[in-house]
């Protein structure tokens, strides 16, 4: 499997291009009605850029499929309806903040269309910000996954069953996200309060420092799709959905506050929990 192909170049996409990359890959991306943000990352990254979608597909041997958690199934549908004539089948990796079920879906569209599918999603930040993100892969071709020349990224088989690893990602990001959306929502009620500083006092930076919390803003509004696929893993665990239905109501609300509009590789890493605050600001 020499050339990757990249369907969503955008911070977290074009950072797993530039770990294969740097392992030898050929990467390819296509950016069309994509912004000019993505095909900075995208030239950063040292991504082959070629001229359509449809390009992607023909060309790659394994597709990496790296959108907003709400885009997966279009996304996938989009893919099959590129098939053509193509006589092999290429792997379409699904590496979305979905829920098992949704990922099932996924693979239904990509199989139907005779590619074969894998299950995958990323615990980390984009190896561009900090080298050492988990890429969680399940499928019965999850191993060819696993053995691109990865750099700068650790890839875990957790099996031969499609959904295995979304499944994982619903588990961690409902902690890590969780956290993440509690101390924000703690912060902001401080803030309107008048007592941030002796909440930030008693609380130090156990549960996200200011920097993390602002970041995690400028993602609120993919949040929102993937709080909703948490609570429906969640409710076919037999638990109540009501927990990160009421999440996606948080991260909703956030991304509607200046602060959401930044971009993350831009960010002030200096940035207070007043700023922070400020920036949340009804």
């Amino acid at each position: 499997m020499e050339i990757v192909g990249l369907v969503g170049a955008g911070h977290m996409g074009s950072g797993l291009g530039w770990a294969l990359r740097e392992g030898g890959h050929d990467v390819i991306t296509s950016l069309a009605g994509r912004s000019a943000r993505t095909a900075r990352l995208a030239q950063a990254a040292g991504l082959r850029v070629v001229a359509r979608p449809a390009d992607v597909v023909a060309q790659a041997d394994v597709i990496l499929v790296v959108t907003p958690p709400g885009a997966a199934v279009d996304a996938a549908t989009e893919i099959a309806a590129m098939a053509g004539a193509r006589r092999d089948r290429p792997l379409v990796v699904d590496l979305n903040a979905i829920s098992p079920a949704t990922a099932a879906e996924a693979a239904e569209v990509i199989t139907a269309a005779g590619f074969d599918f894998v299950d995958g999603s990323i615990s980390g930040p984009p190896p561009t910000v900090r080298p050492g993100a988990a890429l969680y892969l399940s499928g019965p071709r999850a191993a060819e996954v696993a053995d691109l020349r990865w750099t700068h990224a650790r890839p875990v088989v957790v099996g031969d069953r499609i959904g295995a690893a979304s499944a994982v990602k619903m588990s961690t990001a409902s902690v890590y996200k969780g956290l993440m959306g509690l101390m924000t929502q703690a912060i902001r009620s401080a803030s309107e309060h008048g007592v941030l500083e002796p909440v930030m006092a008693d609380l130090g930076e156990s549960f996200g420092t200011p920097y993390e919390m602002a970041l995690a803003a400028t993602k609120a509004h993919r949040y929102v799709a993937e709080m909703r696929e948490i609570a429906r893993s969640q409710a076919a665990a037999g638990l109540t959905p009501s927990l990160f239905e009421a999440f996606a109501e948080v991260w909703a609300d956030i991304a509607d506050r200046p602060l959401a509009d930044g971009q993350p590789e831009t960010l002030p890493r200096a940035i207070t929990a007043r700023q922070v605050a400020d920036g949340l600001r009804q």
